[in-house]
């Protein structure tokens, strides 16, 4: 591997100091700034990096807007470090290679994330893909696509498709789903389930939206 430059925009759970930790066993030069993502960007304009780490917790990214800087910019990708509030609303960005990461998520796993997205070659393997029909997935990037053509879905919506694809052939309730795919520190009722549901099937298109199936009574069914 050779050496990258990552960037990270710092907040509560990205600190300065746990930036340099993180980095510090990797072969990267890493530059920790404790501005919001869009001055990150202002400061290294013109500059060359392969990684911009964003702690959005607060929830004051403009997600959209640091993607498409991002992709005017070349081939640098994005990782998010998202709470359950910002998680819920924040869209996967499509036209750059991203991730995201809990939170809560150790620093091995946000590691792990990282280095997905700095030697994306040498960390996926075609068991991190799952295909069924027009319908793509890849695990290990989070990153759907129909046809070839990419999705653009909400951390949720993923979550839940993830979760169904790769558990097919079985009934989960919704109150099963809010446990498995929303946490259990989630209080809102099984109804945000059918909203996801309904919105994830408008948005994969009829071929691949029929193989998740309402069973009357009991819940949800994801069949290949």
């Amino acid at each position: 591997m050779h050496s990258k430059t990552v960037i990270v925009s710092c907040g509560r759970v990205i600190t300065p100091e746990r930036a340099s930790q993180l980095f510090a066993s990797m072969d990267v030069d890493a530059r920790a700034l404790k501005v919001p993502p869009e001055q990150a960007l202002d400061a290294m304009r013109g500059a060359s990096f392969d990684l911009l780490v964003i702690d959005a917790t607060d929830g004051g990214c403009d997600v959209a807007g640091v993607e498409e800087a991002l992709a005017r910019g070349g081939h640098a990708s994005l990782l998010l470090v998202l709470d359950s509030e910002t998680m819920a609303s924040v869209r996967l960005p499509v036209q750059v290679n991203a991730d995201f990461a809990c939170a809560y998520a150790t620093d091995e796993e946000v590691k792990l994330r990282c280095r997905r997205l700095l030697w994306p070659g040498e960390m996926t393997s075609d068991s991190d893909f799952v295909h069924v029909g027009p319908l793509t997935v890849n695990l290990a990037t989070y990153q759907v696509k129909v046809a070839g053509e990419p999705i653009d879905l909400t951390f949720m919506e993923y979550t839940l498709l993830a979760f169904l694809i790769t558990h097919p052939g079985r009934i989960y309730s919704r109150e099963v789903l809010l446990s498995q795919v929303w946490g259990f520190d989630y209080y809102g009722g099984s109804r945000t389930v059918d909203v996801h549901v309904r919105r994830l099937r408008a948005k994969l298109g009829t071929e691949a939206a029929q193989h998740i199936q309402t069973v009357r009574g009991a819940g949800y069914l994801w069949s290949n």
